[in-house]
């Protein structure tokens, strides 16, 4: 059997998943390793979020044309203690705060399986900062999920400098078996690849602002109007080979001086956070907001990235 042909239930060799978070980002990795066939419990401390996860994991399973009843492979549980045994691999989703995940990589060490995968969903943190009181630290690797992990398939497996090939190897194989596009980040640095790549671009969005050279919305139009309709198709270093590179070395010669080179986050973006603007939920931040609007940027969202993508059974 090819590695295209593997199961996911094969690859974990029949044995549990367990993730760790109960909300949008943690159900949704469950339900991808569901549609594969794969067992998996949800820990998920608030019980209001375990009430409703049964009908939200159904939706996610209507939205991609998969089987409703592969819902019945996950499990709720309020507590760490309450994972199966056997667990293969435990994936960490939980807020982005490094005591808290260090406190429940130091638990999970404790409940699953000395050859168990602890991976965590962390979209910043260093993987050595997260995985640091663990003890063996070889099986503890990233896997950086993007939002909604199940039509945006992209997962940035992560080595850290403890973390050993043959953890990072399953953990490819796993992710691709699912469904998703798994690339390997070789160096455990802040933000890892697409986050230091979206909040570049971010933090010159803001400084245009913040100087006063357009809005926010002008800024908005900008980027979705010339180079980012393309970017789903050509990524910034082929591009620069195909209009040639003597071209991008030229243009920076003149940019790259006056880019933002902020080391800290620009006055804009701090004050808006400070006066409680903090954007659509609130209907205000870098933009004003109606429910209205709010409404059909999620209605565009979701017609954008409502491909369906079916994963073995």
């Amino acid at each position: 059997m090819s590695m295209a042909d593997t199961r996911p239930a094969d690859l974990l060799g029949g044995r549990p998943a367990l993730v760790i978070g109960g909300g949008r980002m943690g159900l949704a990795i469950a339900q991808i390793l569901a549609a594969g066939g794969a067992a998996v419990s949800v820990v998920e401390t608030s019980a209001a979020t375990r009430e409703t996860a049964r009908e939200r994991l159904l939706q996610i399973f209507r939205l991609q044309g998969q089987p409703e009843e592969r819902a019945d492979l996950v499990t709720l549980v309020s507590d760490i203690s309450e994972a199966p045994p056997g667990v293969a691999i435990a994936i960490e989703a939980a807020p982005e705060n490094v005591e808290l995940k260090q406190s429940i990589f130091r638990r999970l060490e404790e409940v699953c399986p000395a050859d168990a995968i602890l991976a965590t969903n962390t979209s910043v943190i260093p993987v050595a900062r997260v995985g640091a009181g663990v003890k063996n630290r070889a099986r503890v690797v990233g896997t950086h999920f993007w939002n909604p992990p199940y039509v945006v398939r992209l997962v940035e497996v992560v080595k850290a400098e403890f973390t050993a090939d043959e953890t990072v190897d399953r953990t490819m194989a796993l992710m691709a078996a699912v469904g998703q596009q798994p690339v390997r980040v070789n160096k455990d640095i802040p933000g890892f690849i697409g986050n230091r790549l979206q909040h570049a671009l971010k933090r010159e969005a803001i400084a245009l602002v913040q100087a006063g050279v357009c809005d926010a919305e002008t800024v908005d139009t900008v980027v979705k109007a010339s180079f980012g309709s393309r970017l789903g198709i050509m990524g910034p270093l082929e591009q620069s080979d195909l209009v040639g590179l003597n071209l991008t070395l030229a243009i920076h010669e003149v940019i790259l001086p006056d880019l933002d080179t902020s080391k800290a986050p620009q006055k804009l973006l701090v004050d808006l956070v400070a006066a409680g603007h903090t954007g659509a939920n609130v209907g205000q931040g870098f933009r004003n907001w109606t429910a209205e609007t709010r409404a059909e940027l999620q209605t565009r969202l979701d017609r954008a990235l409502g491909g369906k993508k079916s994963v073995k059974p």
